[in-house]
């Protein structure tokens, strides 16, 4: 027989089987006689005691299941009960107590107990039953409440995604639009990534990608803020410096703390489809695909939003002759390894995936590499880029084509 003593510790390593139970009982008697009933029917429970509630405070963090008698020397009637709760709101606790009151019952219930028990009147098998029914009560319980939660971060992430990647507005036919933006790593959170692309009544075209430092629902949020105001400020046909300044006097206001930052890149392609200006915010320089091959377009270093007291972010212009492509894109498609070692892919290793998906491509093949860069053609380099790093990239990537051909 368990003595007093064994039965006030973890006396067993509790198995994979065996259910962790703290009964918070002052009498030994009965006590001795919770553990005989557990024993006689050979339930799966470690029982550890606890003789006030004091003591229970410190260790109902560790049971699945409470077994509480509401007359203690520090607690009397269903204050203990409240108080383990307010401690442990997902405790599993039964009230187990000498005293025979339905309408204490069903207080107790209502408080939060999954059941009223008395003494005296309880048999081995209804207690291991009622012990094995209160703890997968609560895992139902506490199942529904995280499914609950994530169908809310689910809607809540879409909210965010349908922000982070809207729809082109173009009227332009010759023109034609590709994008892809994936959330880096094995949990797949939401990134800052975020780009746009908007023909205004003047026939001027204008893209953006921009990436905001860091990754979760507060960078998402911010990306999603800066791109809406950035297409609001393109439709009332501001000049690209004032978006630019706008956009970072935005962010500072938005921004959850000091450190948060973003990077954008803006194309604006005039109405005959020949001339371009680029705008930059320490973003990564574009790459025009034309018949001449990829190449990296020169464009000024500039300071990212958010960083520095900078408010002038000057433009280049480009030449854009015959079919071509723009590709605007983050940082996280580059900065992926190459197999084992540390180096990384950076822009020249990009530009040499893209000329190699160009030739293997009847279409690209067949223009000289000139036709507009696809949706096919990104996930080829998007894939090529997985496959060197030996998996899912570490960061968000964002890569958005922009093209154009006058046969259209």
């Amino acid at each position: 027989m368990t003595s007093n003593a064994e039965l006030e510790t973890a006396a067993a390593v509790t198995g994979p089987d065996q259910v962790p139970v703290l009964l918070v009982e002052d009498d030994d008697g009965d006590a001795l006689l919770v553990e005989e009933l557990l024993r006689e029917v050979e339930a799966a429970v470690v029982v550890q005691r606890a003789r006030s509630l004091t003591q229970a405070k410190s260790l109902v963090s560790d049971a699945a299941c409470v077994l509480l008698d509401l007359g203690l020397p520090d607690s009397q009637g269903l204050n203990g009960l409240r108080q383990l709760l307010a401690q442990e709101p997902e405790a599993a606790i039964v009230v187990l107590t000498g005293e025979a009151n339905e309408y204490l019952g069903e207080q107790a219930v209502r408080a939060g107990a999954q059941d009223y028990l008395v003494k005296g009147e309880v048999a081995g098998h209804m207690l291991n039953r009622v012990i094995r029914y209160a703890v997968e009560r609560r895992r139902a319980e506490e199942a529904q409440r995280e499914l609950q939660v994530a169908q809310v971060r689910a809607q809540e992430n879409a909210r965010l995604e349908r922000g982070l990647l809207p729809s082109p507005l173009l009227a332009d036919a010759r023109l034609s639009v590709a994008a892809r933006c994936l959330a880096g790593g094995q949990q797949h959170l939401l990134g800052g990534d975020f780009y746009d692309v908007v023909e205004a009544a003047d026939g001027w075209v204008h893209a953006l990608i921009g990436d905001v430092c860091g990754r979760g629902p507060a960078e998402a949020a911010l990306g999603v803020c800066l791109r809406v105001a950035w297409r609001t400020l393109v439709l009332a046909a501001r000049p690209a410096g004032e978006i630019l300044a706008t956009l970072g006097q935005l962010l500072e206001h938005e921004r959850q703390d000091d450190t948060m930052f973003a990077t954008l890149c803006m194309l604006s392609v005039g109405p005959d489809r020949s001339t371009g200006r680029i705008h930059m915010a320490g973003h990564l320089p574009p790459l025009l695909v034309a018949r001449d091959g990829v190449v990296e377009l020169q464009t000024p270093t500039s300071p990212p939003l958010g960083l520095g007291s900078v408010r002038e972010w000057p433009g280049t212009q480009v030449r854009l002759d015959g079919s071509w492509s723009v590709l605007l894109y983050t940082d996280g498609l580059i900065e992926g390894r190459i197999g084992q070692g540390s180096e990384r892919l950076g822009s020249e290793g990009l530009m040499d995936l893209i000329r190699d998906a160009l030739r293997s491509s009847p279409t690209g093949a067949a223009h000289g590499g000139s036709a507009p860069v696809g949706g096919s053609l990104l996930d080829q380099v998007i894939e090529q880029v997985r496959e060197l790093n030996g998996g899912d990239l570490d960061d968000d990537l964002a890569i958005l084509a922009l093209g154009y051909s006058p046969g259209r």
